[in-house]
């Protein structure tokens, strides 16, 4: 049948198939009428074969591995240069068209976790197995470990976490993953629980933005600023800039408090008429009051010298 399909006689299938097996594929031989051939998982890896795109794509992945944070970046980096030296001319051109620097926040380069403890994470996930760790920048033997249901591993921000059903709190939250220490042996297998709303990305979104079970911010406003949209709309991160005229640009921002969502409508160093809401409006007005007394407290004050 097989023959058949590709249109060529059986001698080059089993000559194919032997070749193959020279270059390290496992392939199985099954005899009878429903008989073929299946390939297999070695103990070695084979030569892959990619597509063009696919090539690419791993390159790029492995480029963006090396800077992920989850102690692989060394070999991602190997593994990107014996890609690279194997990849035909053609697509070394695209894959050099394509050279970029990954920037990281910074602080961020202090979360490096160990690969070995995202994959004991991983697998108590997917083996459904109570995992016990200790949980801190170091080690206290006075703390008894923490025991949870690990449900998924995630990243935000560049940094790893895991989200879990915490038995003693009896209640959901997420760790840091590189403040893990697991413990071995893992506990008993437990039964799949739903996050909060059924959804991981939303359900993560809402606990750093401090609006569980929605992935929007819990504070939002309107404000229109006196500065060109040009100058406001690359430092809105989420937010929305209108051009209201020349000048003149209709903001909407959310933060998670009143007051955080006054600074960063200030921070633009600009006159401000607030649109909406009027807990935006009373938030101006008390952030107003408060840098009055501030300044107050200061008068007489003389600069300190160089």
């Amino acid at each position: 049948m097989l023959a058949q399909r590709l249109d060529v006689t059986t001698r080059t299938v089993r000559r194919d198939v032997d070749r193959l097996r020279e270059l390290g594929y496992q392939i199985a031989a099954f005899k009878g009428p429903d008989g073929g051939y299946r390939l297999d998982a070695g103990a070695d890896l084979p030569p892959l074969l990619f597509d063009d795109d696919q090539a690419v794509a791993l390159a790029v992945s492995l480029q963006l591995g090396a800077t992920a944070g989850a102690g692989i970046g060394e070999a991602a980096l190997r593994a990107l240069t014996t890609l690279r030296q194997v990849l035909p001319s053609r697509l070394r051109h695209r894959l050099d068209a394509l050279a970029f620097d990954s920037v990281r926040a910074p602080g961020t380069s202090e979360t490096e976790v160990d690969s070995a403890v995202l994959l004991t994470l991983a697998g108590t996930v997917r083996s459904q197995e109570v995992l016990r760790f200790d949980y801190g920048t170091s080690a206290d033997d006075a703390a008894p470990p923490r025991r949870v249901e690990p449900h998924h591993v995630v990243t935000w921000h560049g940094r790893w976490y895991l989200v879990a059903w915490d038995l003693e709190r009896a209640d959901w939250r997420t760790f840091r993953a590189d403040r893990i220490r697991p413990r071995i042996p893992h506990g008993p297998r437990f039964a799949h629980r739903e996050v909060p709303g059924g959804d991981v990305a939303t359900f993560v979104t809402g606990q750093f933005r401090g609006n569980e079970g929605s992935t929007a911010w819990p504070c939002q406003g309107e404000a229109i600023i006196d500065r060109p949209v040009a100058e406001v709309a690359p430092f809105i991160g989420d937010g929305v800039a209108e051009p209201m005229s020349h000048d003149r640009t209709r903001v909407t921002l959310g933060s998670w408090s009143w007051p955080a969502l006054v600074a960063s409508f200030l921070r633009f160093d600009a006159d401000i008429e607030v649109v909406g809401p009027d807990a935006l409006a009373v938030a101006m007005r008390e952030a107003a009051d408060r840098c009055q007394r501030a300044a107050s407290t200061s008068r007489g004050r003389t600069a300190p010298g160089p």
